[in-house]
């Protein structure tokens, strides 16, 4: 058996036979904000000035925030009404899928939004090492040899921490989230301070290779979806919760507060370099551009807030991560190994299953033309579909009674609110496009397998008719993906 790092031996969760489940670590409303702004705060914001400027400019880029900013709030407010209606769900995405929809399609929002959770926290170290590789070039953009050798010690040196319990991670996070908003506040404040109005007047429209105002906006509508992931950070840890309104109010706090500066970041930047050359810039590219505003300092000021915000985004990711599958398992949708915890209130199985895939997708990445990217996108698209089912399930409560939701059902400006999310999040698949759904796929039917076991455990039945269609679909769209990489049709 896996032994805590106090010596203490794992405990199984209830539902192991002939053991406990340790008392869950109780986490106040502040917590659970900086859980939320920690989670979203991390690779994505200082990568947003190049993301957009390659897609579009000021122009697009209001009309972007302005989607983004509705579409994400109506989301928050969706997790918001499910933490009070539904205080009987936790694991907020997983949760609400599996009962809304059916334990397979519950099984596959939660293997979804685990691997999401996987893949974004390769972005970040890629972007570590990116921003180091800026003085020491042996790392390159973060897709070297050693690059990848740095990070993998860096994920495992997390494991080991993380494997000493919830408070303390959590009290880290505390911290690290006040000192990582630091200086993107400050790039803001700077930019504003050397914002050239001709320059801005010049990128309002777009250049010429950025296309239609919708197709600009189109292709800024996955780095949105990156930068706000986390958005449902408290929902996903309410079992942690020392009171359950609280999960609502950090998610609605986290996300005001976290909007308002990312969609600043973006716009200041247009008053500082013609669109064109901010595309070019390196990652981080918010580093270049308060670097041309006040010069070498300002780089070097980005860079080591980056550092920062993104072990902290990591740790955050990393702990919600392993909490979905260590849900997941005591709700019987996983195999049972996954819901040991020790004694600390850490899943370990879980914790190391998560550092296993992000290892295995950290080395993939190396192979991609463009690794940060490619696993920023790819982040966005398989968060889409937990998202979406979330929301559905939103909908569906307000438009059928059920005894379960507290009032019965949902108000009909809940209602509203869960439809409009739904749409939203439908529109973003739209606008991830057929390479990411189909990549999605690849890694979704292959996880059927500890869906398999999970049932065999339990001496149940594989599949009902209606789980059978839906396992059919996840093979043919991984089969269609496999042979799309072959042919080159679509590409890493």
């Amino acid at each position: 058996m896996e032994q805590a790092s106090s010596g203490s031996t794992e405990q199984a969760s209830p539902g192991a036979a002939g053991t406990s489940s340790p008392p869950a670590a109780r986490l106040t409303l502040f917590t659970l904000t900086t859980l939320v702004i920690g989670s979203m705060v991390g690779a994505g914001v200082f990568s947003l000035p190049s993301r957009f400027a390659e897609e579009t400019g000021v122009a697009g880029a209001l009309i972007a925030w302005a989607i983004a900013g509705t579409g994400m709030l109506m989301l928050a407010f969706v997790f918001q009404s499910l933490a009070v209606r539904r205080p009987d769900l936790d694991a907020g995405v997983y949760a609400y899928a599996k009962a809304g929809f059916g334990e397979y399609v519950g099984f596959f929002s939660a293997f979804g939004y685990w691997a999401s959770s996987c893949v974004g926290n390769v972005t970040y170290w890629v972007l570590i090492m990116s921003t180091v590789g800026a003085i020491w070039p042996a790392l390159g953009e973060g897709d070297t040899a050693l690059a990848v050798v740095l990070s993998s010690a860096g994920l495992w040196a997390f494991f080991l921490m993380i494997r000493r319990g919830v408070k303390e991670a959590t009290a880290i996070n505390r911290i690290v989230t006040v000192a990582k908003v630091v200086p993107i506040l400050v790039f803001v404040v700077l930019a504003l301070v050397y914002f050239d109005p001709g320059i801005f007047a010049g990128n309002w429209g777009g250049a010429d290779y950025a296309g239609s105002l919708f197709s600009q906006v189109r292709g800024t509508m996955l780095a949105t979806v990156f930068v706000f992931l986390g958005v449902e950070g408290a929902s996903v840890y309410s079992r942690h919760a020392k009171r359950r309104e609280d999960v609502g109010r950090a998610t609605l706090l986290g996300f005001v507060s976290v909007f308002a500066i990312f969609a600043s970041v973006v716009i200041v930047s247009y008053g500082i370099l013609p669109m064109d050359r901010i595309a070019g810039l390196r990652q981080p590219s918010m580093a270049g551009v308060l670097e041309e505003a006040v010069g070498t300092w300002g780089k070097v000021f980005i860079s080591v807030g980056l550092i920062v915000s993104v072990l902290g985004a990591y740790l955050a990711w990393t702990l919600m991560a392993a909490e979905v599958l260590f849900v997941a398992a005591k709700d019987d949708d996983m195999p049972r190994f996954l819901r040991r915890a020790n004694r600390a209130d850490v899943p370990v199985p879980a914790l190391l299953l998560t550092t296993l895939l992000t290892q295995v997708v950290l080395v993939v990445t190396a192979f991609s033309s463009d690794a940060f990217n490619f696993a920023l996108d790819l982040t966005s698209a398989l968060s889409l579909i937990p998202y979406l089912l979330a929301a559905a399930f939103a909908a569906k409560t307000g438009l059928r009674p059920d005894p379960r939701t507290t009032g019965g059902r949902t108000s009909g400006r809940e209602t509203t609110i869960a439809l409009v999310a739904t749409l939203y999040t439908a529109f973003l698949l739209y606008a991830a496009g057929l390479r990411f759904v189909l990549i999605s796929f690849i890694l979704y039917a292959p996880a059927t397998i500890l869906f398999v076991m999970a049932r065999r455990e339990q001496g149940r039945r594989l599949f009902s008719p209606r789980e059978l269609l839906i396992l059919a679909v996840s093979v043919a769209g991984a089969v269609l993906g496999v042979v799309a990489l072959a042919a080159d049709w679509i590409s890493l």
